[in-house]
């Protein structure tokens, strides 16, 4: 397992902590253009704010991913956000250098590539029009929690706890009567860092990284994330390892969610170390 603790062979690219780890980051600098390069969004390239459509990508991110992207196979966004969202928050639609970037929205579910600026996306699953409906009274029937506050989706709804009195209280609390309202639905409660997210089951960012990995044949991927919601990925990456392709796992690191730093080889503080590790990887491909 990864631990908070990294190494380096020089002043600026770290080693990973893990036999695994070393193994892609060697199969990354050597196949640059076989790599993928998958990052969440929010934790991971933008710092977590109370507001989440306050979040924009860290100062750093954009110049950096422009000065990467044209040295690796492809950048992906996978991010349980709408796709459109985290190509506004992040400001990623006409950057030069990122003309193949791809964003994987609701987990997935839609897909945004720079090349057509366009969304592709199914129909949305009937049950979350229900759950929205339904919400305020399950909400109001749990306390109604000060501060708990719903943000629409879309394809999916999620309940905010961290301007509540006691976040960590309200977040527990509802859990039950989010869980018991999803599934009448037919969706899932996706937990995350002071948010439940309920949305539909069968897309998930492991399933979406890894049919991006499939589509364009990489033959190594580097994954970074800090969130619940990317041990989908963490899991796909690790089967991909013992399908025979390289993985690199990055935790952003924070206090409120460790179980990704428990499984990563690498762990950085936050967006900026993100952002750092990446302009480093960068700065050593050609």
């Amino acid at each position: 397992m990864g631990t908070q603790e990294t190494h380096s062979t020089d002043s600026h690219l770290p080693t990973p902590t893990t036999p695994h780890g070393r193994e892609a980051l060697a199969a990354i600098l050597a196949e640059p253009r076989g790599t993928l390069v998958g990052l969440d969004f929010d934790g991971t390239l933008a710092p977590i704010v109370e507001n989440p459509d306050d979040a924009r990508a860290h100062p750093d991110a954009l110049p950096v991913l422009a000065e990467l992207a044209p040295k690796v196979a492809s950048v992906a966004v996978v991010t349980g956000r709408p796709a459109a969202v985290a190509v506004r928050n992040g400001g990623f639609a006409g950057v030069p250098g990122l003309d193949r970037l791809t964003v994987l929205g609701h987990y997935g579910a839609e897909r945004w590539d720079a090349r057509t600026g366009t969304v592709s996306a199914p129909a949305p699953h009937p049950g979350v029009a229900a759950v929205r409906a339904e919400l305020p009274g399950v909400l109001e029937a749990a306390g109604a929690w000060r501060g708990t506050w719903v943000e629409e989706k879309g394809r999916a709804v999620a309940v905010h706890t961290r301007r509540a009195e006691d976040p960590q209280a309200a977040f527990e609390a509802l859990r039950g009567p989010l869980a018991d309202l999803a599934a009448r639905h037919g969706l899932i409660v996706e937990p995350g860092r002071m948010v439940l997210e309920l949305r539909p089951p069968g897309v998930d960012k492991g399933v979406a990284l890894t049919e991006h990995v499939r589509e364009i044949g990489a033959g190594a991927v580097l994954y970074a994330g800090d969130d619940l919601g990317d041990l989908p990925a963490f899991a796909a990456v690790e089967k991909l390892r013992s399908d025979g392709v390289p993985g690199l796992l990055v935790a952003s690191g924070s206090s409120e969610v460790t179980e990704l730093s428990k499984r990563a080889d690498l762990v950085v503080d936050g967006p900026a170390g993100v952002v750092g590790l990446l302009r480093a990887l960068s700065g050593r491909l050609r």
